[in-house]
């Protein structure tokens, strides 16, 4: 006896496998029926986004055979996840999961104040204790000769200062030019004071204002933004915009990585 299939579909009629494809990011598909075409720009869970050549977006559910790759259909399926990048810490440095802090070197970084070393330790922080270096601020460069005479550097303790507005005929460039020990680098962002190192960007600002002289810089920058005359409340929330190495300015962060490696070359901890 013959057997007969339930499906009473004609065979002619019946439809064909057609590829499957993953949606991968770029991707130019059409959408079958529809004359909407544009490159995958998201694909979530049932559904893919996808971006015309005029910048409009739609999104679309990944169904059976609903779009067609050169012309012939296909079934868009969800991408496989891509492998996790690796992770990274604030200054942009490759991390080093379950790394303990490095035994202090003999080295030091100094920096003027307590905000410099506030955002030092913001973005470089999980770097300096695998390196072993320790950041302490100095109230000011006034002293900054009797500090490193003190200090007595040597070449297996290097000493790196980092100084406020650190540019031509300033008082700040004169008393750095007076330290000339070849185990100490002195270098500095051209900043009135480290607040500006952060980017107007990261506080949703268009600029950081110009303050009158004669008038207190971090005061008169609160005024000129409307905010509270507190300039330590005004530090911390300057402070808590700043994730990453992406918040800073260029100048700055240059400098303290050129003194980080000029610190850690100078021996072992």
């Amino acid at each position: 006896m013959r057997e007969y299939s339930s499906d009473l579909t004609p065979q002619w009629k019946r439809s064909k496998p057609v590829p499957e494809v993953p949606a991968d990011p770029d991707l130019v598909v059409e959408v079958a029926g529809t004359d909407f075409c544009g490159a995958v720009v998201a694909c979530e869970a049932g559904t893919v986004t996808l971006e015309d050549r005029f910048g409009r977006r739609r999104v679309f559910p990944l169904e059976p055979r609903g779009f067609l790759l050169d012309g012939a259909v296909v079934t868009l399926t969800r991408p496989a996840r891509a492998p996790a990048a690796p992770a990274r810490t604030a200054s942009g440095s490759l991390a080093v999961p379950g790394a303990r802090a490095r035994v202090a070197r003999a080295g030091r970084i100094y920096v003027e104040g307590r905000h410099d070393a506030e955002l030092v330790e913001r973005v470089w922080g999980d770097d300096l204790r695998i390196e072993g270096v320790v950041v302490e601020y100095l109230e000011g460069v006034d002293d900054l000769a009797a500090v490193v005479a003190e200090f007595a550097p040597g070449p297996d303790a290097r000493l790196g200062v980092l100084v406020d507005h650190l540019v031509p005929g300033s008082k700040e460039s004169r008393i750095a030019a007076s330290v000339t020990s070849p185990d100490v680098l002195v270098v500095g962002h051209p900043y009135v004071d480290v607040w500006q190192a952060v980017k107007p960007s990261a506080l949703g600002i268009a600029a950081w204002p110009e303050v009158p002289r004669g008038q207190d810089w971090k005061t008169g920058v609160c005024r000129a933004l409307g905010w509270p005359e507190h300039t330590g409340a005004a530090w911390q929330h300057i402070l808590s915009r700043v994730t990453s190495y992406r918040d800073l300015e260029p100048t700055l962060l240059g400098r303290v990585e050129e003194l980080i490696d000029f610190v850690t070359a100078g021996g072992s901890a």
